[in-house]
């Protein structure tokens, strides 16, 4: 008879009640900074979530870390990550397809409604009989007039560094795979270095948006739209980033061999998809 695979089951963690709890003042923190709730403490909850967020990543990285280099996982436990991982970015997928979901209906359905499409050619007329409709709307029915953010520039330059690192992390996932330690530390910092960038670039069309575009979180259904996918995308920019950065420092320390490194696969994964999101709203929100 087989001799039955050892299963790790960790201790009790405080970790995930963290991190539901920063979510939730993240959650809220944005809520009342846009609704300017909370006698203007929207910020601060922003803040704090955000501080508490950070904390708990620390945290449950740490103990995965250690419970790792203690050989305390198995095959089994090997796999039991792999299933996680990939629902995690399944749900993400599911996340995203429900704000793009959002986008094309209000591209497709309101807006031509708005303009009299179907039967509302009297309401149209009516109400907003100087509305066009045309995508982007950078005219509401309301008078909230913005300006559109074009592809080239900044967008098309961070579709660019996002392909970039890409290719650097694909390079870095063969280094490791080939125990070539060097080549891993170097690609693997300039993916990290290149999300960075990205981060950055997107700060700076940010303030251009809002200082010289009008193009501002309230400037209608556009605005809102906008926002919402690149913002969402940028927060997961830099979650993967922290990700890749606390794995190259693993490398650094010697952690990971060709047999076991599922923690640097996992952050691939979320890279690879999160360029691949990239890539959708680079057509759907900038080009098309």
């Amino acid at each position: 008879m087989a001799t039955p695979e050892r299963y790790y089951v960790p201790a009790a963690s405080i970790w995930p009640i963290v991190g539901a709890v920063a979510l939730f003042l993240i959650a809220a923190g944005a809520g009342a900074t846009v609704g300017g709730l909370f006698g203007g403490n929207g910020p601060w909850l922003l803040l704090a979530g955000t501080v508490l967020i950070l904390i708990m990543l620390t945290g449950w990285f740490r103990d995965v870390i250690r419970e790792s280099m203690q050989g305390l996982y198995s095959a089994q436990m090997d796999r039991s990550f792999r299933q996680g991982m990939s629902w995690f970015i399944f749900s993400e997928v599911m996340f995203f397809g429900a704000f793009f979901g959002a986008l094309f209906y209000a591209r497709f359905i309101a807006v031509p409604w708005l303009g009299g499409a179907s039967n509302n050619a009297m309401t149209a007329a009516v109400l907003w009989p100087d509305f066009v409709a045309q995508w982007p709307l950078t005219l509401t029915p309301g008078g909230v007039e913005t300006t559109a953010m074009p592809a080239m520039g900044l967008p098309l330059l961070n579709t660019l560094i996002l392909l970039t690192s890409s290719v650097t992390l694909h390079i870095a996932h063969t280094a490791i795979e080939k125990n070539q330690r060097e080549r891993l530390k170097g690609f693997l910092l300039v993916t990290v270095l290149l999300g960075a960038l990205f981060m950055f670039f997107q700060g700076e069309e940010y303030v251009h948006a809002y200082q010289e575009m009008n193009l501002r979180l309230d400037s209608g259904v556009y605005g809102n739209t906008f926002y919402l996918l690149t913002g969402f995308h940028g927060l997961h920019v830099t979650l993967g980033t922290i990700m890749l950065l606390v794995v190259w420092l693993r490398v650094m320390r010697g952690h990971f061999s060709p047999e076991h490194h599922f923690g640097f696969q996992a952050s691939a994964w979320y890279w690879h998809f999160v360029d691949v999101v990239w890539l959708c709203l680079f057509v759907f929100v900038y080009i098309l």
